[in-house]
């Protein structure tokens, strides 16, 4: 180890880790060239590909870029749309007629092609380049939005001549869809708000309906991981550089290979942005369609969106550094130059959602969050792998679901994702909060769920 690796737990999730491969994995990313300390685990540390999934870790200029870093679903996030609507008014018959509705705008589950294809197909190249912007100027959703998402939707430096036509090929036809595996999309409840002048500013309040995002780049990020996972491990002999596994495959930032990675990477964050976008715009046309009412006379309005799996430039102690954030959230606290214009004063809103049948939360960073590169949780962080997840009886699942509904036939098609696969999620928001790095600002529960089958 060149550097320290530091993870954030308590006494309860400290004991799960010696259940999986996560405390070697971190303890291999200190190992790599140029990482300057310390190494972070979050409190959902659990086991991943090379970096375990809750791992940050930031390199200087003259080291590597690690595509097992980054992940293989390159930009998964989580988008947050606030509402005027109350819960109060919502049965469980509309809210299967609004899951049903969201299911007819948005496919869901492994290899589905989007709706819009047809749109999407023509304007591919324009977003894997320019983001967000390009969806807008093909009607999905207005300009404003680009204030309420990380790097306003775009993080430059991308280059479509740095990915494979088979990357390609699988992602024109993808935006607008959800995916399987944790992707979902729900409606929420505002159900606690702890800092009440935090909460206005994000326009929440007690009682609130939400609705809640979560999905990423699809095939086309996985496909960019999985090329250049092969090409930087190769690229790490050829420049001599020691890669203790394949999982964290990584070449010198400068080198050839190095630069190809971020180009296609940066294209992949875009695609994943513009994939989220186009779906709020959907979700927000079902609820148009099933409560016979405009977008502006419910209340819509974006609350933000944040990136889980990304590697970008950023300062930190004076230094411009690489950082590398796998299963974690960017959160910067109040005053912080890179906060968007409308957060500029408060610090934005870090989304950190949970199991389907638990609850999500928003916090902010505080300016203690330095010590993790201006890092929270992205989750509540699996307790059980898929395998074991599977074992979970129906009779086990419908008891942790309780009141939630959800939209697939059979139990059977997301019981790896069964709350009881999950880390307590109280658990984990207590660790930063403790601590001080995090404000938690309010806590939203399900009402329905809408996921992909595997």
């Amino acid at each position: 180890m060149r550097v320290d690796a530091v993870i954030y737990v308590n006494d309860t999730l400290k004991e799960l880790l010696h259940e999986d491969q996560s405390l070697r994995q971190i303890t291999n990313a200190a190992t790599l060239p140029g990482v300057v300390k310390p190494v972070i685990g979050m409190p959902d540390i659990h086991e991943g590909f090379g970096l375990p999934i809750g791992g940050v870790m930031a390199i200087e200029e003259k080291g590597v870029i690690s595509a097992g870093a980054v992940g293989y679903d390159i930009n998964c996030g989580v988008r947050l749309l606030r509402t005027n609507l109350e819960a109060a008014h919502f049965n469980k018959e509309l809210l299967y007629k609004l899951i049903e509705r969201i299911e007819y705008y948005v496919p869901t589950g492994i290899g589905k092609k989007g709706r819009h294809k047809g749109i999407t197909r023509l304007i591919f190249d324009d977003v894997v380049h320019n983001g967000v912007e390009a969806v807008i100027k093909a009607g999905f959703g207005k300009k404003s939005d680009l204030n309420f998402i990380e790097e306003g939707g775009k993080l430059s430096g991308a280059d479509i001549s740095a990915v494979s036509k088979e990357a390609q090929e699988r992602g024109e036809e993808q935006l607008g869809t959800l995916g399987g595996g944790n992707h979902f999309i729900e409606i929420q409840q505002v159900d606690s708000i702890f800092d009440e002048k935090l909460a206005e500013r994000f326009g929440l309040f007690k009682g609130q309906i939400a609705a809640m995002i979560h999905t990423g780049s699809r095939g086309f990020g996985h496909q960019i991981a999985t090329d250049y996972t092969k090409i930087l491990w190769e690229a790490a002999k050829k420049y001599g550089v020691d890669v203790p596994e394949k999982g964290l495959a990584a070449a010198p930032i400068d080198s050839k290979e190095g630069k190809a990675y971020y180009k296609a990477m940066a294209a992949a964050v875009n695609f994943a942005f513009s994939n989220r976008q186009i779906i709020m715009f959907d979700v927000i046309k079902a609820f148009e369609d099933v409560l016979k009412k405009s977008s502006e006379s419910m209340g819509f309005r974006l609350v933000y969106d944040v990136a889980h799996n990304i590697a970008k430039w950023e300062e930190h102690g004076g230094k411009k550094l690489l950082v590398h954030r796998k299963g974690a959230t960017r959160a910067l606290p109040a005053g912080h130059p890179q906060n968007p214009s409308f957060y500029k004063e408060s610090g934005h809103p870090a989304l950190i959602p949970g199991s389907m049948g638990t609850g999500s939360y928003v916090v902010v960073g505080t300016e203690k969050a330095a010590e993790t590169f201006y890092s929270v949780n992205h989750g509540a962080g699996r307790r059980l792998s898929r395998n074991k997840a599977k074992k979970i009886t129906k009779e086990e699942f419908e008891k942790a679901m309780g009141d939630v509904i959800y939209n697939v036939r059979s139990f059977k098609d997301i019981v790896d994702e069964s709350p009881l696969a999950y880390k307590d999620v109280e658990e984990v928001i207590s660790v930063l909060s403790e601590r001080g790095i995090t404000t938690p600002v309010a806590r939203l529960v399900p009402l329905a769920v809408v996921k992909g089958a595997d």
